[in-house]
């Protein structure tokens, strides 16, 4: 987790997804198995089985897309170097963003902006800071020309309001942007029925290519697989052929026993519905309890809305922090990684500026350390009421609380 790995080069990649922590779905691993052992490889942008599954999950997310215009990679970040290496140009950010976003973009020589996102919410950038970022660079010489976004984010967890995204894709299609919205974690919504999530190929069909990643709700994280909807007509059909080129010159496939999964999952059985929907109760509910916990040592924290997963700025607790040390977002991150022992992935792995002390804590740790203790999570009323869940919440509120307790009392001797 360290920003200068021994033995890496000079493109740094982040922590990964945040994981489910669950059992793999009986169902999906038997579907696996009985496809073990294909040797014939899966067509390079998915066979039509595994196509014709993808375009009927998108169908019933109101995100029609044609066979012709959908295509499958082995993970998102292969689809989004293959869509950065056929749009040329400068690629724009929302701050902070998912930490793999800005890596195949200097794997590919392309400088990353990052854009500021709006106090409510992240994952959209603020449409005034967008139209002032885009400016600024074609006033300098540069080419702005893909945005990529996220209406339900990694890191923040939460959804952007509709009017926010209204106002920052008119802004996007007036300055000539393209626009790839990553909704991997669209299927996890905490309070479905109390959000409101619109996909940006809902607002602007022409500009956008939709990406998920499987691993959001769908398969393990082990297993590979993203889906890209391209935009119907003459420059999305061309986009769709340039992806297709480099992920033939990258040999990027779905492996065949994944794609027999995939295919499976996306056709969204009532086994797989069944366990999506338990999942995302179980990290809902231990998600909002570890948010209570930290809100309540005086972080700062916005109450998670999707994924598995919450953002925390550590702001008001620096002097607590610097009296252990703790200076920047990095020895933050190695600081509560110990204190903790689960990952805490700094702010700066995001976009955000080094020296701001924040992290991203993911749920799945808390849920047990053997498989038994984790399947348990998903039958029960309250997970967050689970000895061991409830021990692993104690611990996250006794660390924050004994940096809060620290701070009053540096407060106090002032």
């Amino acid at each position: 987790m360290r920003t200068h790995p021994e033995g890496h080069g000079p493109v740094r990649f982040g922590p990964p997804l945040p994981d489910d922590g669950l059992p793999v779905l009986p169902e999906l691993a038997g579907v696996l198995a009985a496809a073990a052992s294909r040797v014939g490889p899966e067509p390079v942008g998915g066979g039509s089985a595994l196509i014709d599954a993808a375009c009927g999950h998108g169908e019933r997310r109101g995100l029609p897309a044609a066979p012709d215009r959908t295509a499958l990679g082995p993970g998102s970040p292969a689809l989004l170097t293959a869509l950065t290496a056929a749009i040329d140009g400068d690629v724009l950010v929302p701050r902070p963003c998912a930490s793999w976003w800005a890596p195949y973009a200097r794997l590919l020589g392309r400088p990353v902006f990052h854009v500021p996102t709006p106090a409510e919410s992240g994952g959209v950038p603020d449409p005034y800071a967008l139209l002032e970022t885009v400016r600024r660079m074609r006033a300098e010489g540069r080419d702005p020309r893909l945005l990529v976004l996220s209406v339900a984010d990694d890191p923040t967890a939460t959804v952007a309001p509709p009017e926010l995204l209204h106002e920052t894709l008119e802004a996007a299609a007036g300055e000539g942007l393209h626009l790839v919205s990553d909704e991997t974690w669209r299927d996890t919504l905490h309070d479905p029925h109390g959000t409101v999530l619109l996909s940006p190929a809902e607002m602007l069909p022409d500009r956008v290519t939709v990406v998920t990643d499987l691993a959001g709700s769908l398969l393990p994280p082990g297993w590979p697989a993203a889906v890209a909807r391209f935009p119907a007509g003459e420059e999305g059909g061309a986009l769709h052929a340039r992806v297709l080129d480099v992920l033939t010159a990258l040999d990027a496939r779905v492996a065949a026993p994944v794609a027999a999964a995939a295919g499976y999952a996306l056709s969204e059985p009532e086994p797989v519905t069944a366990r999506v929907a338990a999942s995302v109760r179980t990290h809902a509910r231990v998600a909002a309890a570890a948010h209570r916990a930290v809100v309540a040592a005086g972080a700062l924290a916005r109450p998670p809305q999707c994924g598995r997963h919450l953002y925390v700025d550590l702001s008001p607790l620096a002097p607590a922090l610097a009296a252990r040390g703790v200076g920047d977002a990095q020895e933050l991150e190695d600081f509560l990684t110990g204190r903790l022992g689960m990952p805490a992935a700094g702010g700066h792995r995001f976009g955000d500026d080094l020296e701001t002390p924040r992290v991203r804590l993911c749920t799945a740790p808390l849920l047990g350390d053997t498989p038994e203790e984790r399947a348990a999570c998903l039958d029960a009323d309250d997970p967050a009421e689970l000895p061991r869940v409830g021990r692993a919440l104690n611990q996250v509120a006794s660390v924050f609380g004994d940096l809060r307790d620290d701070a009053r009392r540096w407060e106090s001797s002032r």
